[in-house]
């Protein structure tokens, strides 16, 4: 049983290292995917070395909202290393604070960042302007 442990602790960091690496890109894609979704394409090599070689595990999404993960990704060891490296960053945390993303890595490797903030919800109520002729009473 100790070694499965063990396994499982080497796992939870084994691609920590590469993820901050990438950190300041992933931030830089944080920030302009305000204006449209980013793509980063990163070296499939870096995680064949550091990875157990499953090609299935490379692939997930991660949800954050209000600086927390959202869904579950427990289910992916690369998932999970992301998000620890994200939300241990200060400039991260201050990025994805009140703000909602979608960070997800396909099979090719490309990590797609979005934001996906619902827009600030308008005031309905319109501001009237009276005309001149409103504004000032007229002199008798």
């Amino acid at each position: 049983m100790p070694a499965l442990i063990h396994t499982q602790q080497f796992i939870t960091v084994m691609y920590n290292h590469i993820w901050k690496k990438y950190l300041p890109f992933i931030n830089i894609h944080l920030k302009k995917s305000a204006t449209e979704d980013q793509v980063l394409t990163l070296n499939r090599v870096d995680f064949e070395r550091a990875g157990t070689g499953r090609k299935a595990g490379y692939k997930f999404t991660i949800q954050l909202t209000n600086g927390r993960v959202s869904n579950v990704i427990s289910g992916s060891p690369l998932a999970m290393n992301l998000a620890s490296v994200l939300l241990e960053d200060e400039n991260t945390k201050k990025i994805i604070k009140d703000k909602m993303y979608e960070i997800s890595l396909n099979t090719k490797f490309q990590l797609t960042t979005k934001n996906i903030t619902p827009p600030a919800e308008e005031d309905d109520t319109e501001e009237v302007i009276p005309s001149e002729e409103e504004a000032e009473p007229a002199a008798h």
